[in-house]
């Protein structure tokens, strides 16, 4: 499959993964101290967890991108691949920082302050360090894991899509 078609599942996959942060808001009386402790989880979340997240799927998807092309681009230099590289962990990262601004009140549509306080402390346990540590990493894997069974998927959406359509006399 071609490298742009990898970007657009990937992109989707992300979509996915972070869709309650874009979804549209009820309006809800959410109190002033449960938004405050859904911040504070919020928080944990570091500025470096979220770089971590940005390395991962630049080293998951990059080689395809770099791949392809060299194929079509010989011309292009290593430190403009690696500038291109640069650029689209830049823009992984500023995304999920945007994405996650807006989680706190997305979260407190869901959850009390309590039960923000008793994740917030299962967090500053060590189970909970390592496991924000390596949430980026296991992420990226789940993800490398899913997309070609997401490929497939699509693939038998479309087949079953033409054959109904093309019963109705409808070409796609």
């Amino acid at each position: 499959s071609s490298v742009m078609g990898r970007l657009r599942i990937v992109a989707l996959l992300i979509c996915a993964l972070f869709a309650v942060a874009a979804a549209p808001q009820r309006a809800s009386a959410q109190d002033a101290e449960t938004i405050q402790a859904a911040k504070d989880l919020m928080a944990v979340i570091s500025p470096d967890t979220i770089r971590q997240m940005g390395q991962s799927m630049t080293n998951q998807i990059w080689p395809a991108i770099e791949r392809d092309l060299r194929v079509k681009h010989p011309e292009i230099s290593q430190a403009t691949f690696m500038e291109l590289r640069t650029e689209l962990e830049n823009i992984q990262v500023r995304y999920m920082t945007d994405v996650m601004a807006d989680a706190p009140k997305i979260y407190a549509k869901y959850f009390t302050a309590a039960e923000f306080r008793e994740m917030l402390a299962y967090h500053k346990t060590p189970t909970g360090q390592k496991a924000l540590k390596l949430m980026p990493q296991v992420m990226t894997e789940v993800i490398t894991t899913i997309t070609p069974q997401i490929q497939n998927l699509q693939a038998q959406i479309i087949a079953s899509f033409r054959d109904v359509l093309r019963k109705k006399g409808i070409s796609l």
